[in-house]
């Protein structure tokens, strides 16, 4: 009889249903892609995502810390790789696109150029925390190829992510500011003042990584299903509207 039961129990724990819905913990760069993302996964899958946005770093620390996430979208491989290295992923994280930096000013007098960053007009300059967030570390990286970091550090205002970034921007708090390209072409920012595609040769690659974190049979199953479909033909197309490429 124990047999029995012991058998039971087994298969019981073998056939848990997935979960209809998961918790992705999001980069504020790829918000807005992600909301997008999102839609078109539970339209196939029935699977509805519940969305965290926070800087890659501090979402980071939140699982660390226990945070019930099952995916990391991050801005960069870092990451992800600490949290795999961590033992808290089914699997290795993979690259799943390549974002790219941009220069944004919703001044009508300022062009979006480096140069601009030196006018002593110009007294605060937006840039995402490069402790956590990807696209900070990428502009600091810009600026110090150009060797303007020096002249322009003081001016420099950091956000704890790409949202509070583009929040100084568009406010006006700051006249310039460093971003994604993805949040200007967000819907409510396509028309907003103007921007300039930083040169890829100007830093290093920003690879965006995800990792399906282990959170038990049923939410891994939901999980690894949107893992999938980030790599399929319909999320590209949705990455690529957003400024997002598969390749550096």
């Amino acid at each position: 009889m124990i047999y029995v039961l012991l058998l039971q129990l087994l298969l019981f724990s073998c056939a848990q249903p997935e979960k209809n819905s998961i918790t992705i913990a999001t980069a504020s760069s790829l918000q807005y892609a992600m909301e997008e993302l999102s839609l078109d996964f539970k339209e196939r899958t029935g699977i509805k995502c519940e969305i965290i946005v926070g800087s890659s770093g501090k979402l980071t620390a939140q699982i660390m810390q226990g945070a019930p996430y099952n995916l990391l979208l991050s801005a960069d491989m870092k990451y992800p790789v600490f949290i795999h290295e961590n033992g808290l992923g089914i699997q290795s994280p993979e690259i799943y696109a390549y974002g790219r930096l941009v220069l944004w000013s919703t001044d009508k007098a300022l062009e979006p150029e480096l140069g601009s960053l030196l006018l002593p007009s110009v007294q605060k300059i937006a840039i995402a925390n490069p402790k956590t967030a990807p696209f900070g570390q990428a502009a600091i990286e810009l600026l110090r190829r150009n060797s303007i970091l020096d002249s322009v550090e003081a001016k420099l205002v950091y956000g704890e992510s790409i949202a509070q970034t583009n929040q100084f921007i568009t406010t006006g708090a700051c006249p310039l500011g460093f971003t994604s390209l993805s949040s200007v072409l967000a819907e409510p920012r396509k028309e907003t003042g103007k921007w300039a595609l930083v040169e890829k040769e100007d830093h290093a690659p920003i690879p965006h990584g995800v990792i399906v974190l282990d959170r038990g049979v049923g939410q891994n199953v939901s999980a690894s299903k949107f893992y999938s479909y980030l790599f399929s033909e319909e999320a590209r197309e949705i990455l690529e509207e957003f400024g997002y490429s598969r390749n550096e």
